[in-house]
C-alpha cells in the first residue's frame, strides 16, 4: 500500500505530540507499559496499584491503598503539567464490590470535580491489591 505524503506529515506531526510521562513520585511501571502518556491536551495515566513510591512497599487494607493508588495517579499528573481539576475520566477496578463504600470516601477527597467514571469489580488485580486507578486528564 502506497502512503500519501500528506499521510506521512500528519503521522509526523502526531508523534511528535506524543509524550511519555515518568515520574520517580509513582511507582515504576512493573510491565511493559509507561506510567501516562500525553497526546495531544489529554494525559492518560496507565492504571496505578498502592505501591509507595518511596519504600516499593504495598500498603495494606482497601482504605490504605485506595489513598495511595489516587496519590500515584495525582503525581503522574503532576508530572504531565496537570492536576485533579482537569481529570475528565477514571476507571477505577476493585477486588471486592462490598468495599465500594470505603473506597468511595477515599476517591472523592481526589477527585472532588466529580469526573466521568467507571468503577468494576475485578477477579484479581497485580500483585493481589484491593484496588487500581487510572485516569484521563486535560493538559
Amino acid at each position: 500500500m502506497r502512503i500519501s505524503p500528506r499521510s506521512r506529515r500528519r503521522a509526523a506531526a502526531e508523534r511528535e505530540t506524543m509524550k511519555v510521562i515518568a515520574t520517580e513520585k509513582a511507582p515504576a511501571a512493573i510491565g511493559p507499559y509507561s506510567q501516562g502518556y500525553i497526546s495531544g491536551n489529554l494525559v492518560f495515566t496507565s492504571g496505578q496499584i498502592p505501591i509507595d513510591p518511596a519504600t516499593g512497599e504495598l500498603k495494606s487494607g482497601i482504605e490504605e491503598q485506595a489513598h495511595q493508588s489516587c496519590r500515584n495517579v495525582i503525581e503522574i499528573l503532576k508530572a504531565a503539567g496537570t492536576d485533579a481539576s482537569r481529570v475528565i475520566k477514571t476507571v477505577c477496578y476493585i477486588s471486592d464490590m462490598d468495599q465500594f463504600g470505603t473506597f468511595n470516601k477515599v476517591y472523592e477527597q481526589y477527585f472532588p470535580s466529580k469526573p466521568a467514571r467507571s468503577c468494576v469489580q475485578v477477579a484479581r488485580l497485580p500483585k493481589d491489591v484491593f484496588c487500581e486507578v487510572e485516569a484521563v486528564a486535560e493538559v
